[in-house]
C-alpha cells in the first residue's frame, strides 16, 4: 500500500476556482493563496448569511490508542461518500499543528484514500495563521514586558504575570524559562513560560470569533497579569489590541482547500483538544453549514474531550445545533483497551474485545446524554474478524446507536457509503434535542464535577490549593458563568494515562485553573497535562526530507 504521502501527491488537482463553484462561490469570493488554497472574503461570509443552514454532523472519537482510529481520515471519507450519494457535503476540519508534524501525531490530513490536499501544504506553513497567532501572542508578551521597563505605569506585579510566549513546536526546554538576564537595559529578570501555539488564548479566541469587532472585544479581554492591588490587567490596558488584530485579519479568515475526491473542506483554526477547546473556527464550521446540505465536522482526541468541548463550549457559543453524532473506533483499539500488546493486535481476541469495548460503551453514553443521534462506525482494517465486528454491531444496537462499518482508507468515499447512508437514515428519522449538559449558571466547581463524574466517571474531584483560590477569584470577577474547558490527558478518561477501558471510583486532579476570559472559559489543568509538548527520542522530523526537486517525503 503506498503512503499517504504518496497518495497525496500522485493525486489530480482542480483549480480551488471550480472547488468553489461547486458550493455557488465565484472568484470574486477568494482571495488566492496559489492555484489549490485560497481563504473566503469577508463579503462572501456576508452574502451567504442570509443562506439556509443545511445539516450538522459531528465526528469523533473513542480515547485514542498506539493503534489507531482514524477520525480525521473518516470525517474526510464520509463527505466524500455524501458525495458519491448526490448530497452537497462540505467538510469544517482544523488545521494541523507543526508540533505533532516532527513529534510523533504526524499530520492532520486524513489518511489513505480520504484525504484533503494539498497535503504538504496543510501540515507545513499552509496560509500562515498559525504564525499570525503566534506573532500576535508573542506582540502581547513583549508589549508587557515593555511596559514593566518603561515605568510600569499600571502598576503590574511580576510575580502575578499570566500572559505567556507561544511557539508552534515541540520544545520541552522552553517550558519554564528565566528573561530579561543582562544589563538594565534588557529587562526586569523574571521566571517566563511557553505553551504551544494551539494552546494560546488568542488561538481559542480566533476560532470563536464571529468577525473582527468580536475578535477586537475579545484579544481586549485577555487578562495578562495582576497589578499590586490583585485587579486584572488586560490586553486592551496595554493598548494592544489594534496591532495584534491587524497581525490576524487575514488569519480570522476560513482556508478552501479540497478532498482527494475534489469535495471541498474548509480548514481553518487548530486549538489542541487535551489543552484547549479542540475544535475548528466558528466562522469557518458556520460558513460551511451554508454552502452545503450537510456539514461534516470534527472534534479533537476521544469525545470527552474534543465533543463535550464541541457541545458545552463551542456549540454553546455559537448557537449551533448539532443534527447527530458520529463516533469512531477501530476492533485493534478496543482490544488495546482490553489489555492486548500493540504487536498482537492483529490475532482474533474476542475476550480482549468483550474486556475493552467499554471504552465505548461509555462514550456511547456520554454522548447520549446531550440528547444527539448517535452513529458508531468501525474503522475497518485487513484483520478484523466477521465475529469480533459483529460483536461491536450487536453491542452498539443494543444500545440504540445506528452502526456501519467504514472502509473510506482504502476505497475513498465508495468506502464511506454505508456510513453516510446510515447517517441520512438517521437524519430523517430522528430528531436532535441537543442541549449542553450543564447550564451557564451552574458555579464553576459544579461544572467541574458534572464533567469529571458524568463525562470522565469519576467519583470525586479534589483541588490543589492555588486552584481552589483561583477558582473563587475568577468568580469574584464576574466569570463564575462561563462554560469550563478542561486539560486533561487524552488517553484515558480519568486524568491518568495508564487507566485504559472505563476506570471508575477515581479522584480527578485539579492542579491549576486560569481564566481565558477573551475565549470566554475557564481552563481546569488536571494531571501531568503539559502545555508545551516535547519531541520524543526518535522524533517524526528525522524522517521528513525534501528532494533536489523540491518534493517533500515523510511526512504522514
Amino acid at each position: 500500500m503506498k503512503t499517504d504521502i504518496q497518495i497525496a501527491q500522485e493525486a489530480t488537482m482542480l483549480p480551488i476556482t471550480e472547488i468553489a463553484e461547486q458550493v455557488g462561490l465565484t472568484p470574486d469570493d477568494l482571495e488566492m493563496y496559489g492555484k489549490y488554497k485560497a481563504k473566503l472574503s469577508d463579503e462572501c461570509m456576508e452574502r451567504l448569511a442570509k443562506e439556509e443552514d443545511g445539516k450538522l454532523v459531528l465526528v469523533t472519537a473513542i480515547n485514542p490508542t498506539p493503534a489507531g482510529e482514524g477520525k480525521t481520515t473518516t470525517s474526510v471519507g464520509l463527505g466524500q461518500a455524501f458525495a458519491k450519494l448526490g448530497k452537497k457535503a462540505v467538510l469544517a476540519l482544523r488545521e494541523p499543528s507543526l508540533g505533532p508534524c516532527f513529534g510523533i501525531k504526524g499530520g492532520a490530513a486524513g489518511g489513505g484514500y480520504a484525504q484533503v490536499v494539498p497535503m504538504e501544504d496543510l501540515n507545513l506553513h499552509f496560509t500562515g495563521d498559525f504564525h499570525a497567532i503566534t506573532s500576535a501572542n508573542n506582540l502581547l508578551a513583549a508589549l508587557l514586558d515593555n511596559h514593566i521597563q518603561q515605568g510600569n505605569e499600571l502598576g503590574i506585579d511580576p510575580r502575578q504575570i499570566k500572559w505567556k510566549r507561544c511557539l508552534d513546536m515541540n520544545d520541552r526546554v522552553l517550558r519554564n524559562i528565566v528573561v530579561g538576564l543582562g544589563s538594565k537595559m534588557d529587562g526586569m529578570v523574571r521566571e517566563d513560560h511557553f505553551v504551544i501555539t494551539v494552546a494560546s488564548e488568542i488561538m481559542a479566541i480566533l476560532c470563536l470569533s464571529d468577525d473582527m469587532a468580536d475578535l477586537k472585544r475579545r484579544l481586549g479581554r485577555i487578562i495578562v497579569a495582576y497589578n499590586f492591588k490583585g485587579e486584572p490587567v488586560t490586553a486592551a490596558d496595554l493598548q494592544a489590541v489594534g496591532s495584534m488584530a491587524a497581525l490576524l485579519k487575514d488569519a480570522l479568515k476560513p482556508n478552501m482547500i479540497q478532498t482527494l475526491e475534489h469535495t471541498p473542506a474548509l480548514v481553518h483554526g487548530g486549538p489542541f483538544a487535551n489543552i484547549a477547546h479542540g475544535c475548528n473556527s466558528v466562522r469557518a464550521t458556520k460558513m460551511a453549514l451554508k454552502m452545503g446540505d450537510i456539514c461534516v465536522t470534527e472534534a479533537g482526541f476521544g469525545a470527552d474531550l474534543g465533543a463535550e468541548k464541541f457541545f458545552d463550549i463551542k456549540s454553546r457559543m455559537a448557537g449551533l445545533h448539532p443534527d447527530a453524532v458520529v463516533l469512531v473506533a477501530t476492533i485493534r483499539a478496543l482490544k488495546y483497551n482490553g489489555g492486548v500488546a500493540k504487536d498482537a493486535l492483529s490475532e482474533e481476541n474476542m475476550d480482549a474485545l468483550k474486556k475493552g469495548i467499554v471504552n465505548l460503551e461509555k462514550h456511547i453514553e456520554n454522548l447520549q446524554k446531550f440528547d444527539v443521534p448517535v452513529v458508531v462506525t468501525l474503522n475497518s482494517f485487513i484483520t478484523d474478524t466477521e465475529e469480533e465486528t459483529a460483536f461491536v454491531r450487536d453491542f452498539c444496537e443494543k444500545r440504540g446507536c445506528a452502526f456501519a462499518l467504514s472502509e473510506v482508507w482504502e476505497k475513498g468515499g465508495q468506502g464511506g457509503v454505508a456510513l453516510a447512508e446510515t447517517i441520512l437514515d438517521v437524519l430523517d428519522h430522528k430528531e436532535s434535542h441537543f442541549a449542553p449538559i450543564y447550564p451557564s449558571e451552574m458555579s464553576l466547581k459544579d461544572k467541574i464535577a458534572t464533567i469529571a463524574k458524568e463525562i470522565y466517571g469519576a467519583a470525586d474531584v479534589s483541588y490543589a490549593p492555588a486552584a481552589e483560590k483561583e477558582l473563587a477569584h475568577i468568580t469574584e470577577l464576574g466569570m463564575g458563568d462561563f462554560p469550563v474547558c478542561m486539560a486533561k490527558t487524552q488517553y484515558s478518561l480519568s486524568d491518568d494515562a495508564k487507566k485504559l477501558g472505563r476506570p471508575e471510583g477515581f479522584t480527578l486532579n485539579v492542579r491549576e485553573v486560569y481564566a481565558s476570559a477573551g475565549a470566554g472559559f475557564v481552563v481546569v489543568v488536571t494531571g501531568a497535562i503539559m502545555t508545551m509538548p516535547g519531541l520524543p527520542k526518535k522524533p517524526a522530523a528525522f524522517g521528513i526530507d525534501v528532494s533536489d526537486d523540491g518534493v517533500i517525503t515523510g511526512l504522514f
